[in-house]
């Protein structure tokens, strides 16, 4: 038999390649565990990891063995109690059993695999099939920062960018250049005057020339300036494009009287799998909530949810106030804007034309991506009706009917499924 040992270096993540190898055979196995999961646990829970069985069956590898060879007679046990179309009694004592029965000492079983998903790989599961709708074709998704880079230098620039070391290193290279011609005449020279000074005095006229020679070498190095202008060496900076990681996500929802606590909390939990959606592409994600009911106001998170306060319905003073907020705290075009509205519908039948001008002119233009979710049991109301105008011809929008709290996942996956293009 032929053993391998494997004596590689064994890192912190040793594990994590067998791991992902493992996710990618039992990928199906690992989705019906994580669907079963989100059907059981509320969206608050999202954010955590979860723990996945797979049965042993699922487990085991095909292998090669021996056939049996030859031919087999099997004997099977009979059956002298029963006959077809026979009824079977019912066990006295009813149907519940008491778990107080004796151990066996016959028989075996294996245990199901059970291993845990880390929160980021729950979540990967999760979201395998999703994606921001139109994050690469539209423009603001692709909006950019700039920031300040170094790019190597440049020979002009401020005081204050001199590179110091680069300028001195550039003008001690031009004084050797310029003055090297000069320094081999006067090696020679001084080499004529050592010898000529071992058989003649220093006043002779051929001596006294070679010294005014080397002095005039002399004086031509040292005019050679220590410094110039065109030495000067500044740190070149440019800005670089820089793609931002920031987004803004406006919830509005309608809390007039016909908005009872249950369609609140579906709303409520619609905004949180939003929110938890956008976490995974954003790093700094602010959220701006908006509740109304005649009057928009805009609240905390607390009163979002919580507040008592209720009356009739007028949509477009939600949407008035999300584009007065839009334009003044984030059109400087560094923010990706996303907007959320749940509502059951009912709107003051004179507003609801308003509501569709204003997403189609004020709003829609400015963010990459409006979802409108209408929660009602019945039929679609008349703001419904009005924004089904804009559904077939602006591409950043979409709307949804949701009924009641179990629809809220087939209806994210069906506003947020993966664009074709």
């Amino acid at each position: 038999m032929v053993r391998i040992i494997d004596r590689r270096f064994d890192s912190k993540n040793k594990s994590a390649v067998n791991r992902q190898r493992f996710m990618r055979r039992f990928k199906h196995q690992i989705r019906e565990a994580v669907a079963d999961a989100i059907a059981g646990r509320s969206i608050k829970d999202l954010d955590n990891g979860e723990s996945v069985s797979i049965p042993a069956r699922d487990l085991s590898e095909p292998q090669f063995h021996h056939g049996h060879g030859g031919v087999w007679e099997t004997i099977f046990t009979g059956n002298d109690q029963f006959s077809t179309g026979d009824e079977l009694p019912r066990p006295s004592g009813g149907g519940g059993g008491s778990g107080k029965g004796k151990a066996s000492k016959e028989g075996e079983g294996e245990d199901d695999f059970v291993f845990n998903l880390s929160r980021e790989e729950f979540l990967d599961v999760f979201f395998d099939d999703l994606a921001l709708p139109n994050l690469v074709k539209t423009q603001l998704a692709r909006i950019h920062e700039y920031k300040s880079q170094r790019a190597g230098f440049t020979n002009d620039g401020t005081p204050a960018n001199i590179n110091v070391v680069r300028s001195l290193r550039g003008a001690l290279g031009r004084r050797l250049a310029l003055s090297s011609p000069y320094r081999g005449t006067l090696r020679e020279l001084q080499k004529q005057l050592e010898e000529l000074l071992e058989t003649r005095t220093d006043d002779d006229p051929e001596v006294i020339r070679l010294k005014d020679e080397i002095g005039i070498l002399r004086a031509k190095i040292e005019a050679i300036p220590f410094i110039d202008t065109f030495d000067l060496r500044y740190n070149n900076r440019i800005k670089v494009p820089k793609p931002t990681t920031q987004a803004v996500m406006f919830c509005i929802m309608d809390v007039s009287g016909s908005m009872d606590e249950d369609k609140k909390a579906t709303a409520k939990r619609f905004f949180m799998l939003l929110y938890l959606f956008l976490t995974r592409t954003y790093e700094h994600i602010e959220v701006v909530f908006i509740r109304h009911h005649t009057v928009a106001k805009e609240v905390n998170e607390e009163d979002f949810f919580h507040s008592r306060e209720s009356g009739g319905t007028v949509v477009s003073s939600a949407l008035e106030l999300m584009k007065d907020i839009l334009h003044q705290r984030y059109a400087n075009g560094a923010w990706n804007i996303y907007g959320a509205q749940a509502s059951d519908g009912d709107n003051w039948e004179n507003d609801s034309p308003h509501c569709r001008d204003l997403l189609a002119q004020s709003i829609l233009p400015y963010v990459q991506y409006f979802a409108y979710i209408e929660i009602t049991p019945g039929e679609p109301q008349n703001l419904w009706r009005e924004y089904e105008k804009l559904a077939g011809h602006q591409r950043n929008f979409a709307m949804q009917h949701i009924e009641g709290l179990p629809d809220i996942y087939p209806v994210f996956r069906e506003l947020f499924k993966k664009k074709l293009a």
